[in-house]
């Protein structure tokens, strides 16, 4: 495949070592169109394979010693840790040197590993923003900046970092923005990229989504908590509990935690050794529930993750369309399981309907997940005989 044939042998083999076939689509129809400078907006399914959709070919472009050319920004502190670990299993085949910074990390020991003059940078917006206008990060090099999850990147005090980012580059550059829902932020795009964008969507004909069975389960607000335990002792039932809001993460864990429930949870406002420790926890199988908002919505691979919990009905189709991509990456089967109370079952339809699935009701019984509604057969109570009067 012309794709495969474009890459240095060193990157092929790897490539067939990691039991890749064939690209996927996002892939290949953006592969040349990077590689030859030009300013893309790539839009896909989430596990669709984006982030080796940019990485190959802009590393590629990279010229060996020439100090800092490729930045690349994630909302993120755990995806931008994510995605340095993939982009120096290849550069490193090109012997490139990859750098990662990303906030909650000593930013003078930062400082000091810029010092090695790593060709591509990648962090969160925020710490790297901070870094150059320290003078730390050199911008006269730059040739690339990538925008991954950029709708994310251009909403709230991220879209000053970013924006504030490229404004400092003193040259002409190449702008790629990828995403799964990049189209809400269409006019914010256009007005960075200039007139020069062009957009890549292949959301609807992109096959590489595994089967994912969307499931629901009804529960009222005051029992979320008590079916979270219950379902952190079905056999073999591992997931990624999404909440609404972020004191729900903290009244859950502690109401878990003291019945002795093997949970973690994973927030915006702790350190990264803890965020860390909790991912680590949960993909060693140490922890059945990992508790969370958003924050852990976005571009996060985690190897063998099969299901997801919303423990309410989430409140955007954004939000819905971020969690569920959790699961079924890349050919992979996986399930979305939703509470949600009879208030809510129209709010779930509607984005279910605008996603394009369809959940089935399920019910928690016996310590099993099952599709039939259990028949609870009452139990008539023997009417004690009356002692007859002698």
């Amino acid at each position: 495949m012309k794709f495969i044939e474009n890459l240095p042998e060193s990157w092929q083999e790897k490539w067939e070592s990691l039991g890749f076939s064939s690209p996927s689509l996002i892939q290949e129809k953006t592969f040349e169109y990077l590689k030859e400078k030009e300013n893309v907006l790539g839009i896909s399914p989430t596990g669709s394979g984006k982030t080796l959709a940019y990485l190959l070919p802009l590393l590629l472009t990279i010229e060996k010693g020439a100090g800092n050319q490729l930045i690349i920004l994630l909302p993120t502190q755990e995806l931008a840790v994510q995605v340095a670990e993939v982009a120096r299993e290849w550069a490193n085949l090109l012997e490139l040197k990859v750098g990662n910074f990303i906030g909650g990390v000593n930013i003078k020991r930062q400082a000091e590993n810029l010092k090695k003059r790593p060709e591509i940078i990648i962090g969160t917006a925020g710490r790297i923003y901070e870094l150059v206008k320290m003078k730390k990060i050199k911008l006269m090099n730059v040739e690339t900046i990538v925008l991954d999850e950029v709708d994310s990147l251009l909403t709230g005090e991220e879209a000053s970092f970013s924006s504030s980012l490229i404004h400092h580059v003193p040259k002409d550059f190449q702008l790629v923005f990828f995403s799964a829902t990049a189209n809400n932020q269409g006019a914010a795009i256009q007005k960075l990229a200039g007139e020069k964008l062009l957009v890549i969507d292949v959301t609807n004909e992109d096959r590489s989504k595994g089967e994912v069975d969307y499931l629901r389960l009804q529960v009222s607000p005051r029992k979320r908590v008590d079916t979270l335990r219950s379902l952190a002792y079905v056999e073999n039932f591992q997931a990624i509990v999404f909440f609404n809001e972020l004191a729900e993460v903290g009244n859950a864990e502690e109401k878990l935690l003291y019945e002795g429930v093997a949970v973690a949870s994973l927030a915006s406002d702790q350190n990264k050794l803890l965020r860390k420790a909790a991912l680590d926890k949960f993909q060693s199988g140490e922890i059945k529930l990992l508790l969370t908002t958003d924050v852990l919505a976005r571009g996060l691979d985690l190897e063998n993750l099969s299901a997801i919990v919303n423990f309410e009905t989430p409140l955007s189709l954004e939000s819905f369309t971020h969690r569920t991509g959790r699961v079924g990456r890349m050919g992979k089967s996986g399930t979305v399981l939703t509470f949600v109370e009879n208030s809510q079952s129209n709010s779930l339809k509607k984005l279910e309907k605008e996603l394009g699935v369809t959940s089935q009701e399920i019910f928690l019984w016996g310590g099993q997940l099952v599709t039939e509604k259990p028949k609870i057969v009452e139990v008539k109570k023997k009417k004690k005989k009356k002692k007859s009067k002698r």
